[in-house]
């Protein structure tokens, strides 16, 4: 089942983002406006060519979520260091991935596209050194304007040191070469935090003076049975970066990131909604910096035709309405970390406050803009459409008092 993972790839990987990228956009034609950094962290992963991909608007009008993770790009399957969607089709003459996007940006949204994965070979593996792997990457971000991009880096190739030296220098390259980039990177998970190899890759990224934003786990496929489980390997791995780099612990959870898998994993460990909700409590209370999973593909119930008691890359094997696991990424992105006291009751606005622009539902509206609905004024905490001030406690609009 472990060849799976080059259909289901979660993601090992470097997440390079952009809050404010000038350079890249500036170099690029078609970028869309960056997304607030939080966004590109909460990205879930998409296969756009493969696994029956869905209608990302459709997601997007269903739970307010505006970033997704476009898997995967390798190194051509016939050889040669140029950037290919899934191993064959080129991106430099790519229209079909190109419309997904522009689909995504005229909603107000964006993407990061992700490099990688458990199959296929990677750019690390093709190419010549760290220079010419990264200007291979390059090529993908400007070809889409991009504001984030993501090294998947797992089995076999995070085995291979060349390999990974090329990447870790590949993502060092672009994160001097595009200033103000938001560098993330994945690996392996296991019971104690990460295996020999994900340790090693840190070692690396150390010996190249390179740090990024954060370093993120996948703790599935290895043994896993539910939050518990995956919490415990978080804390672990938290007590490996201090150890590494010399952090304290509120440093290290800062640059500390969870990569889950929705559903049933490749071997057969199971994670459910509650067990999502467990993971986001911890990463929001410890400040983690990253709530990602795989995949959007999956996040859909099965029928009795498409599952039969094995893991899909078209649905997650687990009861779930469609996009169930979508909105813990947009609770993460908008999410603001419990903090040890009580937050105070706000001051309610005192009655005949001048109310704010009546609230619509066709218009769209982004985090701190401000509307009236039902005599009150309410602020909005993320980017929201057609969602109703007050309707869920979970929901995009914050009450500021009567009007």
């Amino acid at each position: 089942m472990r060849r799976l993972r080059a259909c289901l790839g979660a993601a090992a990987a470097v997440t390079v983002a952009a809050g404010t990228t000038a350079l890249v956009a500036g170099n690029a034609s078609g970028a869309g406006n960056a997304l607030d950094n939080r966004w590109y962290a909460a990205a879930p992963y998409l296969m756009p060519l493969d696994n029956d991909p869905p209608d990302p608007a459709a997601i997007m009008d269903a739970t307010g979520l505006k970033s997704f993770q476009l898997a995967f790009v390798l190194a051509p399957n016939g050889g040669g260091c140029t950037p290919t969607w899934d191993g064959t089709a080129p991106v430099s003459s790519d229209t079909a991935v190109k419309s997904v996007i522009d689909k995504i940006r005229a909603r107000g949204g964006d993407v990061s596209v992700s490099i990688g994965g458990y199959g296929g070979t990677k750019l690390g593996q093709a190419c010549a050194d760290p220079a010419a792997t990264a200007a291979a990457y390059q090529q993908v971000i400007t070809k889409y304007g991009l504001h984030a991009i993501d090294f998947d880096l797992e089995e076999p190739e995070y085995e291979n040191g060349a390999a990974i030296r090329n990447e870790i220098g590949a993502a060092r390259i672009l994160q001097q070469n595009n200033p103000g980039l938001y560098v993330s990177v994945t690996t392996a998970g296991t019971a104690d935090g990460t295996g020999w190899f994900g340790k090693q890759m840190l070692l690396e990224a150390k010996s190249q003076g390179f740090t990024p934003n954060n370093f993120s786990i996948m703790p599935f496929d290895g043994g896993f049975n539910g939050a518990a489980s995956q919490t415990s390997a978080l804390t672990k791995f938290n007590e490996v970066l201090q150890s590494t780099f010399g952090w304290d612990q509120a440093t290290a959870y800062a640059h500390e990131g969870f990569s889950g898998m929705n559903g049933r994993s490749d071997t057969g460990e199971y994670f459910s909604q509650a067990d999502f909700q467990t993971v986001l409590d911890y990463a929001t209370s410890h400040h983690m910096d990253r709530f990602t999973f795989w995949s959007l593909n999956r996040d859909r119930q099965c029928t009795p035709a498409d599952n039969g008691g094995r893991t899909s890359g078209t649905c997650s094997s687990v009861a779930q309405n469609s996009w169930d696991f979508a909105k813990y990424s947009v609770r993460f992105a908008g999410a603001t970390p419990p903090s040890t006291t009580p937050t105070p009751t706000p001051t309610p606005t005192p009655p005949g406050a001048s109310c704010k622009a009546a609230w619509s539902s066709t218009a769209v509206y982004t985090k701190d803009d401000e509307v009236s609905y039902g005599k009150h004024n309410w602020k909005a905490k993320w980017w929201t459409q057609n969602e109703v001030p007050g309707a869920s406690q979970w929901g995009p609009w914050q009450d500021e008092g009567a009007c």
